[in-house]
């Protein structure tokens, strides 16, 4: 039943029971579950049992979706249980309905079937016994389980004779659990019959290191860590790994006997806590798999399921990964043989070519040193199979998908489930409440770094020890989850060394001088704490009534946070050097009580433990960057209600004359919105129609989103592939400039704007607004459809600068009462040298004159006293314009200036008349705030296909609907 799903249960018990007749156990089986308290071990098997099938996706035996009372229902059905045990069972076990993970995919073999899955399963069951264990509950272990099964089943079959290689990628959340699911993917994928597997884990020695030991304690276990030594012997441990761990060897998992011995597999580390890939140690022989049928290649079943599994976690380092590829070329023909798993944690981080495909040589493609490495990688290994892990995607989805040797996710993009307990985007961010408003999440948990009396990082520190001194009263007051092993604050405001060791020194004098031993300190941390953490705790949490029951735990909090001297700690450099650490090292060192100051190395893929109050200013324009350095997500057990964000509110972005003022909050919340968008948008395509995918992989790019103008998805060197689909500019100056040169396309483009010059008054009017200057113009209206008529059929010198923006008219034409028309105003210029021209027997026009600056490309074309006119009618501002003005401002209008531009002396004809070829028919348009649509995005982005150039990725119509 557990391999095939439920099955009438009390027929299955009777035949499995050696009684001649149904035994009272069997007929009084509801009465003992209707009986059963919370710990009953029956229960416990059956809560289990309940959930996995809940959550299983896509079962042989079952038409319904997974997670909805329509699956319990018939699951009951199948196990024919009554009306009164399904009610005591929904009551102990109800139905888990929120939404698993979400995949893309291409079509796909199957292969990986749960009864697959079940058959062998040594390495995941032993990882699933550990996660409950550490206190994982069947959903989470449910969902871990239907996470990692998702992954595994769209890799190739390790057995199959034809060798192939997918590609894909997994999305997480922030310090969300990514590791506990490449883990399960590992066991899984090893158990299925995977014998090579590489993690490519972090930039550093430090996040290597993480996950080296994560994947020991874990997956590997004491036995194969151990080897051959005797675990009793102390001069047979000398040498071996985490003799010097105070986690070994009790909380590593144990297996019970060498898993060679038990009817499994070992597994051999070619790597170890503490040393990266440098070479083979034992040689070439290292990867020689055993075949007891020679005669047979390495993945037929007979041989595969005999060898051993070898496992290694290597730095994303050039010389590291030049070590590995040498080494394997000298393996020879068996790497064809070898079923091979690449696990790429940060997949966006290094692995992403960043070079400009408009450099390369004709028909070479040039790779940064890291994506060459796993390209060659790839090649090597025909039955490797890829999959990136990040929660920052966009980069990836960027990639080029004709490139077949790079690294885009082109099998499946699966994302993940934001976890149970995880603090997130909600929990900092009211994506609901009203603009202005500031909602329950921001109050609980977001402050300013400024208030009325100035710069808030002196309460930044009080809030630290505050909350220090909380956990400590929790842990002596019972609370579950402690003890609170690690307490840090993250202060994060430049990526230059020099200001963090500023920074350090200005927080060491703030804290020699903060009294906390004295009258002065404690009248700040009460009025802290009662303005602040008791008005905000949570209740179910044991939180003192009064500053005098919390006072007695502060001493303590301080000498934590100063043990050593100093309560600071500078995380930053340029070398490995700099990052050894011992109080950076989370796993090894007891308690981390400190301040970490710091830059970019705290910004990806470090985790940050005990994590509770952070001080962030640093600003960036690339939305991934801006996720991965909110460190301050995560899980927070017994401590989320002390979680407070200090966030710059109005800070400075750039220097110069370019610099801008940028609300730092605003901007995540910006990002936030592009995540959630874009995962919302992946669960709408998700969903097979008529037994195939909407969209694959390739199709992923356009549901890519920017909500903020000035924070992108990426970098730039890592969206050389993006093309922008559309830009929403409501109230905002759009001003085109990329012009073709040649005269009949100009002439082309002349003869366009025909139904739009008709539709301009003969007689000028005067426009001004407020105290600006008044001109006189040319005005008419247009329908919406008139104007995008026009503005389709344009021809460009760069026809991307202003096809996006073209996109976002005509969807807008498709909103409802999104606008109704269009006013156009043509300025007279008031130059003495001014000309007046005909135009396709339109006009007279003055005609304006303008030069080229870079390229094809205009400098500015409109004059900043004709704007405030066309930004008043469009609803852009509220100065009150002059009576003309006021009389052509309409709800749902826009507003477009005309110039007809000469770049040079015009030659007119005896009628005065310009010939269509010399003027270029430049404009500039505001488009009314009625077009912002409904939780639509600003920008919308798909990639560049370089093996299907005229590849539509998804339809127009379609993309919003």
């Amino acid at each position: 039943m557990s391999r095939r799903g439920p099955k009438h249960f009390a027929k299955l018990a009777f035949a499995l029971s050696e009684d001649d007749e149904p035994s009272d156990d069997i007929i009084d089986f509801d009465g003992r579950v209707l009986a059963a308290g919370p710990g009953d071990e029956l229960l416990v098997l059956w809560r289990r049992k309940l959930t996995a099938w809940d959550f299983e996706q896509s079962p042989m035996w079952s038409t319904t979706a997974p997670r909805t009372p329509e699956r319990r229902t018939e699951i009951y059905d199948k196990l024919a249980f009554g009306a009164d045990l399904r009610k005591a069972l929904d009551t102990v076990v109800p139905v888990h309905e929120e939404s698993g993970p979400v995949t893309i995919s291409r079509e796909f073999e199957p292969w990986y079937t749960r009864e697959k899955a079940a058959n062998r399963s040594f390495y995941w069951t032993s990882y699933e016994r550990l996660l409950r264990r550490k206190g994982w509950n069947d959903a989470a272990v449910s969902g871990l389980d239907e996470a990692a099964h998702a992954v595994v089943e769209r890799l190739a079959d390790p057995t199959r004779d034809t060798p192939y290689g997918a590609r894909g990628l997994v999305v997480g959340y922030v310090q969300s659990g990514k590791t506990a699911n490449f883990t399960g993917v590992t066991a899984k994928a090893i158990d299925a019959g995977y014998r090579l597997v590489i993690v490519l884990g972090g930039t550093l020695n430090l996040l290597r290191g993480q996950t080296q030991r994560r994947l020991d304690m874990e997956l590997i276990g004491q036995e194969n860590i151990l080897g051959a030594a005797d675990p009793n012997d102390p001069d047979a441990l000398i040498g071996i790994d985490y003799q010097d761990d105070e986690d070994w060897p009790a909380q590593f998992v144990s297996f019970g006997g060498r898993p060679s011995l038990l009817g499994a597999f070992d597994i051999e580390r070619l790597t170890s806590r503490d040393r990266d890939y440098m070479a083979l140690e034992r040689g070439i022989s290292a990867l020689e798999f055993e075949k007891p049928e020679r005669t047979r290649p390495l993945h037929d079943p007979t041989n595969l399921h005999a060898a051993r599994a070898r496992i290694m976690v290597v730095k994303k380092n050039k010389s590291v990964l030049e070590t590995l590829v040498k080494d394997l070329k000298k393996i020879g023909p068996i790497l064809g043989e070898i079923p091979t798993l690449i696990i790429d944690d940060e997949s966006d981080q290094a692995s992403v070519n960043t070079t400009d495909p408009k450099k390369w040589e004709a028909g070479t493609v040039t790779r940064t040193a890291i994506n060459g490495q796993i390209s060659k990688l790839l090649e090597l290994l025909p039955r490797a199979q890829y999959v990136g892990y990040t929660a920052t995607p966009f980069a990836n989805v960027f990639i080029d998908p004709g490139d077949e040797a790079d690294l885009f996710p082109r099998d499946f993009l699966i994302s993940l489930p934001r976890p149970t307990g995880y603090m997130g985007v909600q929990d900092f961010h009211d994506l609901d409440a009203a603009e202005g408003e500031e909602g329950e999440a921001e109050k609980k948990h977001v402050r300013g770094v400024y208030d009325s009396t100035g710069d808030r990082l002196q309460e930044a520190l009080d809030a630290f020890v505050l909350t220090g001194a909380l956990k400590l009263y929790r842990e002596e007051h019972g609370l579950a989850s402690g003890p609170f092993r690690h307490h840090t604050m993250l202060v994060h405001e430049s990526v230059r060394m020099a200001e963090h060791a500023a920074l350090a020194e200005r927080i060491r004098t703030m804290w020699h001088n903060a009294a906390y031993t004295g009258p002065a300190g404690h009248t700040r941390l009460a009025s802290l704490f009662d303005a602040d953490f008791r008005t905000h705790a949570d209740s179910a949490l044991p939180t003192p009534a009064t500053y005098a029951d919390l006072k007695p735990y502060v001493s303590g909090a301080r000498r934590l946070i100063n043990h050593g001297g100093s309560p600071v700690m500078v995380v930053n450099g340029e070398s490995e050097r700099d990052y050894a650490q011992a109080d950076l090292d989370f796993d090894r060192t007891p308690n981390v009580w400190k301040i970490l100051v710091g830059g970019t190395k705290l910004s990806r893929g470090f985790t940050v433990e005990g994590l509770t109050i952070s001080y962030y200013r640093r600003t960036t324009q690339q939305a991934d960057t801006l996720m991965q350095m909110g460190r301050w997500f995560g899980f927070r057990p017994g401590y989320r209600d002390l979680v407070r964000l200090y966030i710059g509110r109005e800070e400075q972005l750039g220097r110069g004359r370019a610099a801008k003022t940028v609300d730092l909050y605003e901007a995540f919340e910006a990002t936030c919105r592009d995540e959630e968008l874009f995962r919302a948008e992946l669960a709408r395509y998700a969903p097979f129609v008529d037994g195939r995918p909407q969209v694959t992989p390739a199709q992923v790019p356009p549901l890519v989103a920017q909500h903020l103008p000035w924070v992108k998805p990426s970098a730039r060197n890592k969206m050389f592939n993006a093309e922008l689909v559309e830009v929403r500019s409501p109230g905002t100056w759009v001003e085109p400039t990329a012009y073709p040169e040649d005269r009949h396309e100009l002439a082309h483009n002349t003869d366009r704007w025909g139904p739009v010059l008709q539709a301009l008054g003969q007689d000028p009017v005067r426009l001004s607004v407020g105290e600006g200057p008044e001109y006189e113009a040319r005005v008419g209206t247009v329908s919406h459809e008139t104007l995008t008529g026009v503005l389709r059929d344009l021809r460009w010198s760069i026809p991307s600068q202003f096809s996006p923006h073209l996109e976002f008219l005509l969807q807008a034409g498709r909103q409802p009462a999104a606008i109704d028309d269009w006013l156009v105003i043509t300025p007279s210029q008031t130059s003495a040298k001014r000309v007046e021209a005909r135009i396709m027997g339109h006009g007279p026009f003055t005609l304006a004159r303008r030069t080229r600056r870079r390229g094809s490309l205009f400098g500015a074309l409109s004059e900043p006293k004709h704007r405030a006119a066309a930004l008043r009618v469009a609803g852009a501002v509220e100065t009150a314009g002059s009576t003309p003005v006021e009389e052509l401002v309409r709800p749902r209008r826009g507003a477009l200036l005309l110039y007809p531009v000469v770049e040079s002396e015009p030659c007119l004809t005896p009628e005065g008349a310009v010939d269509p070829g010399d003027v270029v028919m430049a404009f500039s348009f505001v488009a009314p705030e009625s077009s912002v649509g409904t939780g639509r995005p600003l920008v919308r982005f798909r990639t560049i296909d370089s093996g299907r150039q005229d590849a539509i990725v998804i339809e127009r119509d379609d993309a919003h609907s």
